[in-house]
């Protein structure tokens, strides 16, 4: 394991879950990647609860999260991590096919830090995932100790 913080990515479509590792792993980032498949898997992991009740991990570098997902969506996930104290400075980037105006307002309105439309082609996902992960996980300082995990 190093030293990276983790990128938690929540998604429920095996392709894009393997498009987006494939993108990561070949613009070598490090940070380890946690899969999570569904909205509440994801706020499961960030709150500690069910079958990561156990982990003593700081909270993720970044998330990348889907906006139509099962159980929870994912703008219910991004209200959630964006109104808990120790969650809301994670960069929450919105990785979703949805080009609907009124989903860019509500992910923006619930501070989402960026909203990334999924491109169609294979190269263009690859590049786009890249730079997001990049930016996001490598370029970008946050606050001093805002990575702290849950208690």
């Amino acid at each position: 394991m190093n030293g990276l913080s983790k990128i938690l990515l929540i998604e429920d479509s095996r392709n894009d879950i393997e498009l987006t590792l494939m993108a990561l792993d070949e613009h070598t980032l490090a940070n380890e990647v946690v899969v999570a498949r569904d909205g509440e898997e994801g706020l499961d992991y960030l709150y500690r609860r069910g079958a990561y009740r156990s982990l003593d991990l700081p909270a993720p570098a970044l998330v990348l999260l889907d906006l139509k997902l099962p159980k929870v969506d994912g703008l219910e996930v991004l209200e959630k991590i964006k109104s808990h104290p120790e969650l809301r400075t994670i960069p929450v980037v919105m990785l979703t096919s949805s080009r609907e105006e009124q989903d860019v307002l509500k992910s923006y309105g619930l501070g989402a830090n960026a909203y990334v439309v999924k491109p169609v082609t294979f190269d263009d996902f690859i590049e786009a995932v890249g730079e997001v992960g990049l930016f996001w996980a490598v370029l970008n300082e946050p606050p001093l100790g805002s990575l702290g995990g849950l208690c």
